[in-house]
């Protein structure tokens, strides 16, 4: 454990010089989700209507829960690129925990989230949105994110190490892009046709959303009684959904990181 903990610092440290020689792509982090906030609360804020609530209200939690998700999609990109250039390779000859560059990579990205959370949260404040169930309650909320974000990100490094290869995990990262709009980040589920109401209540994104909304004391937290098991209860189905992708990507990601390219 001491030895994972160690290489997996010297990782992170690693990750995190990377990413301050990348200012690009911190800006890109940084913005994006203003940006999304900006065009769906204003171009269609207008026109979107959310029952009880003020469509800003209902948004910006959402767009949290999106940019947890987009640790699938960072993932993938750092780990790709690390195969694809060498890296990996290099790190496999280094006597160094097989866990410890995959922790590394996604404990950087975390770090990196919660910076760029921080905009988003200013912003949405600006535009009226607020924090109604106190400190404890958001607290709760950031929890739930970052677990999540964790979580995708395994699952984004896994797929990142299989691919090995940075054009095709571009093309399948592009892919995830959909997963938010299966989802209850942007609108309420309630009024899809049957199945697509069932894909977008099952999607872990709509959990994590709805939790989110419920900590935060927001509109969109309470699912109707018909609704699918996480639905109706959000913060048990986001935790449940995140623990889940950990238990199942976190081994497979250090096992592919072992094996190397077959």
């Amino acid at each position: 454990m001491t030895s994972l903990l160690a290489d997996g610092s010297a990782v992170l440290t690693r990750q995190m010089q990377k990413a301050r020689h990348s200012p690009g792509l911190l800006i890109l982090t940084q913005t994006m989700p203003v940006t999304m906030l900006l065009f769906f609360g204003y171009v269609f804020g207008s026109a979107l209507a959310v029952p009880g609530a003020e469509y800003r209200e209902f948004l910006v939690p959402g767009l949290l829960a999106a940019t947890a998700a987009n640790g699938l999609m960072a993932g993938m990109f750092a780990a790709s690129q690390d195969a694809h250039r060498g890296v990996t390779d290099r790190f496999r000859t280094l006597p160094m925990s097989r866990a410890a560059v995959p922790l590394g990579q996604t404990a950087a990205d975390l770090l990196t989230t919660a910076a760029a959370m921080v905009p988003l949260v200013l912003v949405g404040l600006a535009m009226g949105w607020r924090v109604e169930n106190g400190l404890p309650g958001a607290l709760g909320a950031f929890g739930v994110l970052l677990l999540f974000r964790f979580a995708t990100a395994w699952v984004g490094t896994y797929l990142g190490l299989l691919s090995g290869s940075e054009e095709a995990a571009g093309q399948v990262a592009g892919a995830t892009f959909v997963l938010p709009m299966l989802s209850s980040a942007y609108l309420p589920t309630d009024g899809l046709p049957g199945w697509l109401r069932a894909v977008a209540e099952w999607n872990p994104i709509s959990a994590v959303a709805g939790a989110v909304r419920r900590l935060f004391g927001n509109a969109g937290g309470t699912a109707a009684p018909d609704a699918a098991w996480p639905a109706v209860h959000p913060v048990a189905g986001a935790v449940l959904w995140s623990l889940l992708l950990l238990a199942v990507f976190a081994p497979l990601a250090t096992r592919r990181f072992a094996r190397g390219r077959d």
